[in-house]
């Protein structure tokens, strides 16, 4: 049983409403088939366009969920080289200051952990509010995963040239500024 029969059979419409329904559509039929011109169905065009757009939302959304998953994973990579390779430190005598943006810092180091860090063997860098001695190869490592982390690392001194004056005079480890 047709809608249109349905409607009939309830009273909604009447005999010559559907008549003339009815012709209508044989009218839009024989057009079609004698001009080859499909009618446009805007229900179907408002469901495409919707259906792209959610396929385009979805495609966003999964590109913001891949970065943050890989961000993720960076900062694992970096917390776990710091853990396995930070030196012993706060257990020193010796007070290091250094600068963190803006802030003077400063962290207790041994007398072998300062030379280190003068000749630019050992570096500083920040982990959860608290600032780790690490070796430089690592800190290199680290900063090529994430550039922010790194805080303090010093050059790594030359050799003393041959012809240099001063070569006889050592500066002694004691000298604080």
């Amino acid at each position: 049983m047709s809608l249109q029969d349905q409607l009939l059979k309830s009273g909604l419409i009447d005999n010559k409403k559907a008549s003339k329904i009815k012709k209508s559509k044989y009218k839009q039929a024989q057009q079609k088939q004698k001009n080859k011109i499909e009618t446009v169905d805007e229900a179907k065009l408002a469901a495409q366009q919707a259906q792209a757009g959610k396929v385009e939302r979805d495609r966003q959304l999964n590109q913001q969920r891949k970065l943050e998953a890989e961000r993720k994973a960076i900062a694992a990579q970096v917390r776990q080289l710091i853990e396995m390779n930070r030196q012993p430190g706060d257990d020193g005598d010796i007070a290091y200051n250094f600068t963190d943006s803006t802030l003077v810092k400063r962290i207790y180091v041994t007398g072998s952990q300062l030379k280190q860090l003068g000749n630019g063997l050992l570096c500083i860098v920040k982990m959860d509010e608290r600032y780790e001695l690490i070796p430089t190869l690592v800190a290199e490592k680290i900063q090529l995963r994430d550039d922010s982390m790194q805080i303090l690392s010093n050059q790594p001194t030359e050799a003393p040239a041959e012809n240099d004056p001063y070569a006889d005079f050592q500066v002694p480890d004691d000298l604080m500024w």
